[in-house]
């Protein structure tokens, strides 16, 4: 058999083993990703096509103050989640990382737990807890406000607290991130400092920050993507109220299309959404790359 002929079959059959993912990928991605694009540009209902408008949608957008608040209630819950739920997964992981056989299995089973809910169930335990009336968490809000607060119809309240269950139900992923990157730093490198005399602080500061700062820059990012494509929690707990405050671009983009039938408006939505999280997400991990450098 010659060279080429080898070759030429070594890439048929490259070619087949790849061919179910390229269909997949481009019948389930690509193709919905183009149809999404063109329907930005077109007064299309949700279903069926429509006529070619141009920029319009866009330049609506850029008028409606509701796709502000919207945008401002995502950047809101981005500040109310990704910084804050990375410093808890990684007291947790420093926490765990410290226990041994069973009972290290056995708590880290316990903070993974709430990941595997689905969002439905999350969001019936917390509205019960924290029902007005009835909410077993209720007392612990009357020590910090003197009454009684119903959390999830209070304008003050909202996001903070849609943050707490999500930073609740979402945190488990992020601990076993960072105890997978506290595994991988080498034992060694402790012993040598503890017989140079570092301290505690000065062996997480000297060690471990440094050599798990590339699972931390992944886990803040990943948290970015997430948080800005907010909708399950908001939509179950609050649906976007009181008075538009937890109001945010999914639920706009849903209104748009399944409720108004505007299905080249929501897609104009999707797009700049998309846009915003892509161009957030990679200035955010350069610029954390940068920082771990320094």
């Amino acid at each position: 058999m010659s060279k080429a002929t080898r070759r030429h079959r070594e890439i048929r059959a490259a070619m087949l083993m790849i061919a179910p993912f390229l269909f997949f990928f481009g019948a389930f991605f690509l193709y919905p990703t183009y149809k999404v694009v063109a329907l930005s540009f077109t007064d299309a209902p949700l279903i069926g096509d429509g006529t070619w408008i141009g920029l319009d949608n866009y330049r609506k957008l850029l008028d409606d103050r509701l796709f502000y608040t919207s945008l401002w209630n995502n950047f809101y819950f981005v500040l109310l989640t990704v910084v804050p739920t990375t410093v808890i997964a990684l007291l947790i992981a420093l926490v765990v990382s410290k226990l041994k056989g069973r009972m290290q299995a056995l708590v880290l089973t316990l903070f993974f737990l709430p990941y595997v809910l689905p969002v439905s169930v999350v969001t019936m335990i917390w509205s019960w807890m924290l029902d007005f009336q009835f909410g077993i968490l209720q007392p612990l809000l009357e020590l910090v406000t003197g009454k009684p607060v119903p959390v999830f119809k209070n304008p003050y309240w909202v996001m903070p607290m849609i943050a707490v269950v999500t930073i609740w139900w979402t945190n488990g992923f992020n601990v076993l991130l960072l105890i997978a990157g506290l595994r991988n730093i080498p034992a060694d490198l402790y012993e040598a400092a503890a017989l140079d005399g570092a301290t505690a602080w000065q062996r997480f500061w000297r060690v471990t920050w440094p050599l798990l700062w590339p699972v931390t820059a992944l886990v803040l990012t990943l948290q970015l993507i997430l948080q800005l494509k907010l909708f399950d929690q908001v939509y179950l707990l609050s649906n976007g109220g009181p008075f538009n405050q937890s109001y945010v671009v999914l639920m706009q983009m849903y209104r748009e299309a399944f409720q108004l039938n505007n299905g080249g408006y929501a897609s104009a939505i999707a797009m700049v959404l998309f846009m915003i999280i892509v161009i957030v997400s990679v200035l955010q991990f350069q610029l954390l790359r940068i920082g771990g450098r320094k």
